[in-house]
């Protein structure tokens, strides 16, 4: 009976420490539930934040490139100066600012996706198209409104990016008042060079006279003696006259060409020639004064880009300022040989064309050299100069991109040196 008892005993234990074990388990299965439960809520809600908090500042950021493109369109389309987005490959518009409207009369749709080359003169696209794709700026480009009429205008490219391609970013601004302002300076001083040229003027038309009128009393003197006139001398005379006669003419064409008001254009030049055309008026005044002319001309000298007759001015108030700084220096009596000389040289390198004009003259005074290019400022005496010539020569100069300068020589008299950028043997 004890060990029935004793096995009943141990059954029951058993079964006791099942029931609790199996109680105990159940009681950490629903505790871990319980505790996991908050656990998964924490995570839901912190990923509802952050979700939240992104949103929050996605719509910052919209907010703020909305702004961004409201502010870049004020000040795009609020700029003065016509903006022109063109691409780079085919030269159309692709954007452009309203100032486009209120200088060129066009609508920013009668632009957009159009060609740029529209604006320019049709003898012109092809040069400008050449350079919109090579050049920073380009000065005094005629362009064609909306009404047909022709602007003035200069023009700066650079290289940008625009939404999935390179493009070019051109503005314009319109000069057309100011250089015809300017063009009133220039005319005026040219009809001030032509009355101080007027006595070299007169030179240079009594020769092809005297000769004329040589021939002619000699023609009506055999008449009135009634005596034959050999053939020969006829034809001699006749050629003489005839010679003269066209010498004549083209110093009056000459002068004619020179009075008149230029356009601002610029096309491709020598100035080896230009400078033999200024000289041209001078060779007989300068040959009386016992002036030599020296020439150092490089030949097949490259082109720059220029008017020929506002670069014609440029060299002749050069020479007229050697031809004042000689006579100022030698108190206006005729030279001896060498005394008074003028040099005019030409050169080029890679990326200049240079005109050198020297002479042997008075010089110009240390403390003056910062001012000559100034209007209105002389170095010459009361009357004998307006101030003008080398204010204007300087001004036409960099209107093409050159530069000039002066500088006293060694052995006395001053230089003048002139540079242009060469025109590149491809531009067309």
């Amino acid at each position: 009976m004890l060990a029935q008892f004793r096995e009943f005993c141990q059954n029951l234990s058993s079964r006791l420490l099942f029931s609790v074990g199996l109680t105990l388990q159940k009681m950490g299965s629903t505790i871990r539930q319980k505790r996991i439960e908050p656990d998964t809520q924490r995570d839901q809600y912190q990923k509802s934040v952050e979700q939240t908090s992104d949103q929050i500042r996605i719509k910052e950021l919209e907010d703020r490139l909305a702004g961004a493109e409201k502010k870049y369109d004020a000040i795009f389309n609020n700029i003065p100066n016509p903006v022109f987005v063109l691409d780079i490959t085919t030269l159309d518009v692709l954007d452009c600012n309203e100032s486009v409207k209120a200088v060129y009369g066009y609508a920013r749709d009668e632009v957009i996706s159009r060609p740029f080359l529209n604006l320019f003169f049709e003898e012109e696209k092809e040069y400008y198209a050449f350079k919109l794709r090579t050049a920073s700026l380009l000065h005094h480009v005629r362009h064609i409104t909306g009404d047909n009429t022709s602007l003035l205008v200069n023009i700066r490219i650079s290289a940008s990016e625009y939404p999935g391609k390179k493009v070019l970013l051109v503005t314009t601004s319109d000069e057309t008042k100011r250089l015809e302002q300017e063009q009133q300076i220039v005319q005026a001083s040219k009809m001030a060079t032509l009355g101080e040229m007027a006595t070299g003027i007169a030179h240079e038309l009594n020769q092809p006279l005297s000769v004329i009128k040589t021939a002619s009393n000699f023609f009506m003197k055999k008449i009135n003696h009634q005596e034959p006139i050999p053939e020969e001398i006829l034809l001699t005379l006749s050629r003489e006259i005839d010679s003269h006669v066209d010498r004549a003419t083209r110093i009056i064409n000459h002068m004619r060409q020179f009075g008149r008001k230029s356009e601002n254009t610029s096309a491709k030049i020598q100035v080896n020639d230009i400078l033999k055309s200024a000289f041209e008026i001078f060779s007989q005044q300068l040959k009386v004064r016992g002036i030599d002319v020296l020439w150092e001309l490089e030949e097949d000298i490259p082109c720059v880009m220029a008017d020929a007759n506002r670069l014609e001015q440029v060299f002749i108030n050069l020479l007229l300022n050697a031809r004042d700084a000689i006579d100022e220096k030698y108190n206006d009596q005729r030279l001896s040989k060498n005394m008074g000389r003028i040099t005019l040289k030409t050169s080029a390198d890679t990326k200049n064309v240079g005109i050198v004009v020297s002479d042997t003259g008075i010089g110009i005074p240390v403390d003056k050299l910062n001012k000559i290019f100034d209007p209105f400022f002389t170095t010459k005496t009361v009357g004998k100069g307006t101030g003008l010539g080398l204010s204007i020569t300087y001004s036409i100069v960099r209107e093409y991109q050159g530069n000039i300068r002066a500088v006293n020589n060694d052995d006395g008299g001053a230089t003048f040196i002139i540079t242009f950028p060469r025109v590149p043997e491809d531009s067309p």
